[in-house]
């Protein structure tokens, strides 16, 4: 199939990587892990970091299998940004944060550490510097107390 037209460029099918079935969202997209959720509709999922790097950090995947942003649908990627700027809001007013990190790496190389696309939402505050991420596990019985206060805010 010959990629054209919609300005990806010649070349934009080769970034489409294989997608792991067995990653730590895809799991939890299937109830084998569980998560503290914030939000969910029939394409996509929030729900809190259990590495957090700040109090409220979020994440939001879609439940289409794709492993970076260059996978995804047109469709699934409108969901995705749809969902991530309806869980910002409720994470900046839950928390009353005067910042937002929005974070979507691609490839292990620009950092990203689960093979399932997904955007972090991180609640940033002057003079408090972020935890470095995948060092330290958080206690869920922790983070629901914020996740109810991010739901309450939705």
């Amino acid at each position: 199939m010959a990629a054209s037209g919609g300005g990806h460029g010649e070349n934009w099918m080769e970034f489409v990587m294989p997608y792991d079935p067995n990653n730590i969202f895809a799991k939890i997209l299937r109830g084998e892990i569980p998560c503290v959720k914030i939000y969910e509709d029939v394409r996509t999922l929030a729900f809190m970091d259990v590495m957090p790097q700040a109090e409220g950090h979020t994440l939001v995947i879609p439940k289409d299998p794709a492993e970076n942003i260059f996978d995804l649908s047109p469709g699934g990627t409108a969901a995705l940004i749809a969902t991530t700027q309806l869980v910002a809001k409720a994470v900046k007013k839950a928390l009353a944060c005067p910042g937002l990190m929005l974070i979507q790496l691609n490839g292990e190389a620009a950092g990203q550490s689960v093979k399932h696309v997904h955007f972090h939402i991180i609640p940033r505050t002057a003079g408090i510097d972020l935890k470095f991420h995948a060092r330290e596990m958080a206690d869920p019985k922790l983070l629901e107390p914020i996740a109810a206060k991010i739901r309450a805010a939705l």
